[in-house]
Parts: C-alpha cells; sequence; structure tokens
C-alpha cells in the first residue's frame, strides 16, 4: 500500500512462481513479512542461508532502480527485541536464542515512491526484472555452497 515499498512482494510473487515444480522446490522457503520482526529469527536459525529482499528508500542513499547486494553482518551486542528489526538484528536475535547463524544477505532496490498507492514507480518496475534474476543467481549460488558434495 506503499507503493515502491511493495517491490519485495511483487518479486517474492515472482520468485515463487518460478521455484513451484523446479528442482529447489523443496530447498528454498519464501516468507513474506510486513517488517522483520523477533518471531523471524526462528525461522532463520533453520536456515543455511538467507536473503532479505526490500525496498530502500533514495534517503538511505543511492540512486531509484538502484540494485545493491551486501553481506548481513551481525549487530554487535546483544540484539534489542522491537517491533521493527533490520536483518543484522535479526541474524544477531537467531544466533542469540538459537546458537545459529547462516550467511546471510541484503538485497535491495532503491524506490522512487513510497506514497499511498498499489503500483510501482516506472524506473523500479523496469528494475523489477534485474532484481529477480540477481536473487535468483544468488539462491543458486548459495545452493550451490551448501549442498555436500
Amino acid at each position: 500500500m506503499r507503493s515502491d515499498d511493495g517491490v519485495a512482494w511483487r518479486a517474492a510473487e515472482v520468485l515463487e512462481r518460478k521455484v513451484a515444480g523446479s528442482r529447489i522446490e523443496g530447498e528454498v522457503e519464501i516468507l513474506r513479512c510486513p517488517q522483520l520482526a523477533p518471531e523471524v529469527a526462528e525461522t532463520v536459525s533453520r536456515s543455511e542461508a538467507v536473503i532479505f529482499l526490500d525496498a530502500a528508500s533514495a534517503h538511505a542513499g543511492g540512486q531509484p532502480g538502484e540494485l545493491r547486494c551486501e553481506e548481513v553482518l551481525l549487530v554487535a551486542g546483544k540484539a534489542h527485541f522491537s517491533h521493527q528489526l533490520s536483518p543484522g538484528t535479526v541474524m544477531a536475535l537467531s544466533r542469540q536464542l538459537f546458537g545459529a547463524t547462516p550467511r546471510a544477505f541484503a538485497m535491495t532496490l532503491t524506490g522512487e515512491c513510497f506514497d499511498h498507492g498499489e503500483s510501482l514507480s516506472p524506473v523500479v518496475e523496469a528494475a523489477l526484472p534485474e532484481w529477480v534474476a540477481r536473487t535468483e543467481a544468488l539462491v543458486q549460488q548459495l545452493l550451490t555452497s551448501v549442498r555436500p558434495m
């Protein structure tokens, strides 16, 4: 309902269709959350690797339509509970509560419009296929690196 803020949900829909019926269907779980909450740490703890998809504000740096992929670093110190967490805090909670530290990446697409609405801005709509393709490539890379040889 916040225009470009919904791009990760759209990417998840595309990725779900691509995973369904594929050879990786049982190896990939797509979880949609309106915001990261402490409960996500339990799901993360059962994973070998995690990819967080999110729209980024231009205020955080980057031009509208810009794609970024960064490895998620654990937040230093003890994680504090909140109603909205960063990927690093979720990862720290996973370690703190469940002893799990899977590899994690944050893939962001910088948005242009966060006004009320359901449509994506043209620049974000145009960048969505490349974002999905890069996410797919990272999934394949991670699956190859975590599968036993």
